[in-house]
């Protein structure tokens, strides 16, 4: 799979990162060397991965191998999404890019983890409870 030509495109979603390496042949998606049904299991995950791929009416004409690390579960089908359509956006602007625009899949979610601050009580909204008397 590696001596074939490729797209290469990063996807990002709260900490996880998603280098995604896309085939345009039949093939298998595999994340960390594992076939994607194994990495993400369950109908939810499923469904969220293969949408852009539905968009562009590409699922059974694309392979792709797709490195993830940093964060949860969520964050990193999150991350695989936004990759999978940026690679394909580059691909072939003209034919796909409009459709995953409109669907928001190349939009970075730039929600993440609020930070804790100083002097709270141990969160970061949480205030202190302050004396009654």
């Amino acid at each position: 799979m590696t001596s074939s030509k490729y797209i290469q495109a990063v996807g990002r979603r709260k900490t996880a990162i998603a280098r995604v390496r896309l085939y345009l042949k039949p093939g298998e998606i595999t994340v960390n060397g594992k076939p994607i049904g194994d990495y993400f299991p369950g109908e939810a995950n499923k469904l969220l991965y293969l949408e852009p791929l539905r968009t562009a009416n590409v699922i059974d004409r694309v392979a792709a191998t797709i490195k993830v690390k940093g964060g949860g579960l969520k964050g990193q089908v999150g991350a695989v999404v936004h990759g999978l359509s940026r690679a394909l956006a580059k691909a072939d602007k003209d034919k796909y890019r409009s459709a995953l625009k409109k669907r928001g899949f190349l939009t970075r979610d730039d929600r993440t983890r609020e930070r804790r601050k100083v002097g709270m009580g141990g969160k970061a909204r949480r205030r202190k409870q302050s004396p009654k008397r």
